[in-house]
């Protein structure tokens, strides 16, 4: 436990283990160390275009060893919600590789039109044109009771090739249209924060969440009752410190948390 009282460490993944398909210097050693140290620690995404199996690979080949279960992304999260739920038709707009958390749901075809009670928007990127957006909006002025589910509202992330577009402003552009609220699965929503924390078994004020979103990761971990320690990598613009959120700490990357961390005691 560090001086401050903290116990427990969120890891967000793409940004701050790694830029797309590139690993960040001294991101594993970093992991490594927390997990010597007993450390508990989760690793937390609103990545909707893959499963956790696939991500368990991705953090595999990049040195930092991880098991499904201590993976939380908004698909779990999602899905867990879905079967408290009245059963009803699931329409999915996520990539196929993203769809094993939704087994077993009465997921609809791809060109349907009408018959959703649940409408899960994630990840798409370039697969999203105006007739996929427009057979989300369908789906739910056909049902006035369907529900929109967002899988994360991040704005925007870092690729190879620069910033894309996330999954929030389609789900911006769908509550528009449809006058309806999503219900929102992943960061910044306080229930996937608390989700987070109910799994390590900690209190909220014990954990810090360790991200390169201001938005998603700093702010959402902050109004959940958490630390945020934000990362100069990833998304990270110097603008960042410049707004209204305030990070915990700030660090050059998270090759640097062990140092930290061990501050925090002295």
């Amino acid at each position: 436990m560090s001086g401050d009282g903290l116990q427990a460490i969120l890891f967000d993944m793409d940004g701050v283990l790694y830029n797309s398909e590139a690993p960040i210097a001294g991101a594993a050693d970093a992991v490594n160390w927390i997990r010597e140290q007993g450390i508990p620690h989760l690793f937390v995404t609103n990545t909707s275009s893959r499963g956790r199996a696939a991500l368990v690979d991705k953090l595999r080949r990049f040195g930092v060893t991880a098991d499904e279960n201590q993976i939380l992304n908004p698909g779990v999260v999602a899905a867990a919600w879905l079967r408290s739920q009245p059963p009803g038709g699931v329409a999915l707009f996520v990539r196929p590789a993203a769809r094993e958390e939704f087994a077993g749901f009465a997921c609809l075809a791809e060109d349907a039109e009408s018959g959703a009670a649940y409408v899960v928007i994630g990840d798409l990127g370039d697969r999203w044109d105006y007739h996929t957006l427009n057979r989300a909006f369908r789906l739910l002025h056909s049902d006035p009771e369907a529900r929109l589910i967002a899988l994360g509202m991040t704005r925007y992330w870092q690729t190879p090739e620069g910033l894309a577009l996330d999954v929030a402003p389609f789900v911006a552009a769908l509550e528009n249209a449809s006058g309806r609220s999503a219900l929102v699965m992943g960061k910044p929503a306080p229930a996937f924060f608390r989700a987070a924390f109910e799994r390590l078994g900690v209190p909220a004020g014990a954990v810090v969440m360790i991200g390169d979103d201001l938005h998603a990761d700093i702010a959402g971990a902050q109004a959940a009752g958490m630390k945020g320690g934000l990362v100069r990598t990833g998304k990270f613009r110097p603008s960042d410190l410049d707004g209204k959120v305030r990070p915990d700490a700030v660090l050059d990357s998270v090759a640097d948390l062990p140092r930290w961390w061990r501050s925090q005691a002295s």
